[in-house]
C-alpha cells in the first residue's frame, strides 16, 4: 500500500510558522492531546523553550497556532493555559464541520472530473485494503479522500477552516479505536458518496456528508463519555 501523509489543501497558508515553530507546535499539541499537559495548566514561554531546547520565538509561534485551533487560551495578565478538551469542545468543532462540508461537497459534485472520481476510488480501495488495521494510516487516507473534494474550492477561508477543524478532530480521535459499527459505516458512506458524485446528485451527496461528519463527531463523544464514566465508577 502506498504510504500517504495528509497535507493541507493546495494553496493554503495555514500557519506561516517557521520550521522551529511548527516543530514545537506539534510537540505541545501532542502533549495536550495525550494528557501530559493537563487541562488549565499554565504554559510559560521560558519553561517551554527550555523543555524543547529552543528559543522563545518558536514557542510563541506555537502558542499562537494552538490558540487558533482552540487548544490554548491566552488571557491578558494570565498568560497561556491549556484549554480543556471536553465534550463541548469536540461538539463545537464537529458541528461547524456539519455546516461547512456539505457546501464544499455540493460545489465539488458540480465540477468533479473523471480523474477526481478515479482518485477517490483509488484512495477508497486503499482504505478498504488497510481495513483499519493501521489506524494512523486510515486517518491519513480518510483525510486524503476528503481533501480531493475540497482542495480546489474557490473559498479558501472555508477550506482552511475545514482543514484546521479536521486536524483537531483527527488529533483527539487518536486516543480511541473505531468500533466495528463505525468501521462499517465509514466504508458504506464513502462508497455511497462516490456513487452520488458519479451521478451528479449534489444535494444527496451534501446530505450524506453532513451525516458522515456528525457520525464521526458523535463517535468521538461516545468514547469520551465512556472514559468519563469509567473514571467516575
Amino acid at each position: 500500500m502506498q504510504q500517504y501523509k495528509a497535507q493541507p489543501p493546495a494553496g493554503l497558508a495555514l500557519s506561516g510558522a517557521t520550521p522551529a515553530g511548527d516543530s514545537v507546535y506539534q510537540q505541545i499539541r501532542d502533549d495536550i492531546i495525550s494528557g501530559r499537559l493537563e487541562a488549565n495548566a499554565r504554559l510559560v514561554v521560558a519553561e517551554l523553550a527550555q523543555r524543547h531546547e529552543t528559543s522563545t520565538n518558536p514557542v510563541r509561534e506555537a502558542l499562537q497556532l494552538l490558540r487558533g485551533e482552540g487548544f490554548v487560551v491566552i488571557s491578558p495578565n494570565r498568560g497561556a493555559r491549556v484549554r480543556p478538551i471536553d465534550q463541548d469542545f469536540v461538539r463545537d468543532i464537529y458541528e461547524i464541520g456539519v455546516l461547512i462540508e456539505p457546501a464544499l461537497t455540493r460545489w465539488f459534485v458540480g465540477m468533479a472530473t473523471p480523474e477526481d472520481i478515479t482518485q477517490l476510488e483509488r484512495v477508497q480501495a486503499e482504505i478498504e485494503e488497510n481495513n483499519f488495521a493501521d489506524q494512523l494510516q486510515h486517518s491519513e487516507l480518510d483525510t486524503r479522500f476528503h481533501t480531493i473534494m475540497y482542495e480546489r474550492h474557490y473559498n479558501r477561508h472555508a477550506a482552511e477552516l475545514w482543514w484546521k477543524h479536521r486536524e483537531v478532530l483527527r488529533a483527539v480521535s487518536r486516543r480511541f479505536n473505531f468500533t466495528l459499527a463505525r468501521r462499517a459505516q465509514v466504508i458504506r458512506e464513502h462508497r455511497e458518496l462516490i456513487e452520488l458524485i458519479k451521478n451528479g446528485e449534489a444535494d444527496r451527496a451534501a446530505a450524506l456528508v453532513a451525516q458522515h461528519v456528525e457520525g464521526s463527531g458523535r463517535h468521538i463523544l461516545e468514547h469520551m463519555r465512556a472514559v468519563e464514566a469509567a473514571r467516575a465508577s
